[in-house]
């Protein structure tokens, strides 16, 4: 059986990571994280399609915002005690760039360390 991948379909480009010591007063400011995220996916070249965001309480609270782009989506989660927030850039485009977008985003969150991850989700398929 001959095995050999071919054609790619499916661009599919993850970048993912972990922003640690961010200052409180961006962890806890639902309006800056929504524009942070809208930003990001305009500089990535992703079609913004819908952007959702909470603020929860406590002492585990912090702030979700997810964007729907019409290639995936990016989501920062914040823990604003622990001074620390998760990104995820996920997008499926040829033309989208998901490494601007979590570049822009770890400058804009002010981490004093942070790690990153890279998953190359292309799908392959035989001719």
């Amino acid at each position: 059986m001959d095995n050999t991948l071919i054609d790619p379909r499916i661009i599919g480009k993850h970048v993912y990571g972990n922003l640690y010591e961010i200052p409180e007063e961006i962890a806890g400011d639902e309006e800056y994280l929504r524009n942070v995220v809208v930003e990001a996916a305009k500089l990535a070249n992703m079609t913004l399609l819908e952007v959702k965001s909470w603020k929860l309480g406590g002492e585990k609270g912090g702030v979700s915002v997810i964007a729907l782009v019409l290639e995936s989506h990016i989501a920062i989660h914040t823990w604003i005690n622990y001074r620390y927030a998760t990104v995820d850039v996920y997008t499926c485009g040829e033309k989208s760039d998901p490494w601007r977008a979590f570049n822009y985003i770890v400058e804009k969150l002010k981490p004093k360390e942070y790690t990153v991850n890279y998953a190359d989700r292309t799908q392959l398929l035989k001719q």
